[in-house]
Formats: structure tokens, sequence, C-alpha cells
């Protein structure tokens, strides 16, 4: 098996002395893993930052077997966010997210455009806003819609508008910003409480069910915005 493609870097790992096991999110290919090998060199490596976008040519002698990476970098979006902390492990938490929900070597061309979306977010003032819709669209083009229009109770408090959804155990706040979503957010917290909310709905609806652990990055990228 033999093709070109282009894709981003979604992780990494040590292989050997110098070369590393890597997954990359191709726009025909779906999510592949591959060998680079000389990918610890210094002629590669810099290449190889996660979230990076590349040129791929893959080969692979036997369909059951890894194959392995011949690439060139088309785009270095990560070393941009180098001096962001924030923005960088918010790439990390997203590159991860692909991992661990997509299937191997299935083609969605859908995912691959919201990646290439991901990177016009990150240059917006609102970009952590945009971000948690960034979340919401991947989970719904993967088959796990959260229609929070359609779950949330609406109530006014001490004439406030106030959304909730419940269950048989527990009633939990919708911020505002995830029904009326022209609402301009400038409370740290409140976005907080949004990612926390699509997260447990993650953990709950996705991830427990299919014997999966909650991702650490997405848990690091959180405390760092605290």
């Amino acid at each position: 098996m033999n093709w070109d493609d282009t894709g981003f870097l979604l992780s990494k790992n040590k292989y050997n002395e110098n070369s590393l096991i890597v997954e990359v999110f191709t726009k025909n290919h779906g999510k592949t893993s591959g060998i680079i090998f000389g990918g610890l060199s210094k002629k590669i490596k810099n290449y190889l930052q996660i979230g990076n976008q590349l040129y791929v040519n893959y080969n692979s002698k036997f369909e059951n077997r890894i194959g392995y990476f011949r690439i060139e970098i088309l785009q270095a979006n990560s070393p941009i966010y180098f001096d962001e902390p924030k923005k960088l492990s918010c790439i990390a938490s997203a590159m991860n997210l692909i991992k661990l929900l997509t299937a191997e070597s299935q083609s969605n061309i859908k995912v691959y455009d919201l990646i290439t979306e991901f990177y016009f977010i990150l240059s917006d003032n609102e970009w952590l806003k945009k971000y948690i819709f960034w979340e919401l669209k991947l989970l719904s083009i993967l088959g796990y819609n959260l229609d929070l229009g359609e779950m949330a109770i609406k109530e006014i408090v001490n004439n406030k508008t106030l959304y909730f959804v419940k269950s048989s155990t527990e009633k939990k706040v919708v911020p505002n910003f995830l029904i009326d979503k022209n609402d301009i957010v400038n409370d740290l917290n409140t976005l907080l409480n949004g990612l926390r909310l699509v997260g447990d709905f993650m953990d709950k609806s996705i991830l427990k069910p299919n014997n999966m652990n909650f991702p650490l990055s997405r848990d690091q990228f959180i405390n760092l915005l605290k």
C-alpha cells in the first residue's frame, strides 16, 4: 500500500533510539498510524510538533502491519503559539480529542476541515468561546450531538434568565452563551463552566461507555486557564 496525502499530526511516541510512531489525521485516509524513521533527528524533529500540517507519503507492505511515513512540513501551526501557553495547550487538547474519538483509517473530510477551521478560531479575540462550540461541532460530526437548545429548561431567577439541564440525579446550570450564541462573554468562569459541561457530556456519554479515560490534556488545558 502506498499513498500520498496531507494531514495534521495528532500524536508522537518514541519507537527506538532515532524513530517515532506517529498518528496523523489525513484528508483522504482519516487517522493513520505509522513509523517515521529518523524522526528524532535534528533535521526532522522540529517539524513534528503536535498540530502541524504535513505532507505525508505512506508505505506499508502488509495491510495488517504498521507502515511508515515520509514527511514534509506544509504549515508549522504550533510554533506560532510557543509564547502563548494557553493556546498551545488548547492545540494539544484538540488534537488529542481527534485522536481519541476517531476511528483508524476512516476518512472524514468534515473532521479534516474542522481542524483547519480550528486554527482560524485561535486567532480570534473570542477564541475560547468559539473553541467550546468547535468541540460541540466535532462531537456532532462524530454522531454525539449535544443539543442544549432542545434540552435546556429556561427559568427566570431574580429577573435574570438562567438555563438548566436536569437528570434523575442532578440539575446543572447551562451558561447562557451556549443557548444564546450571540452573547458576548467577558467572564472566564462562565467559559470554564461551558468547557466543563461539554467535558462532562463527553465523559458520561462517550468515554465511560466505551471504557476510555478522560483525556489528561483537556484537564491540563482547563487548569492552565484558571
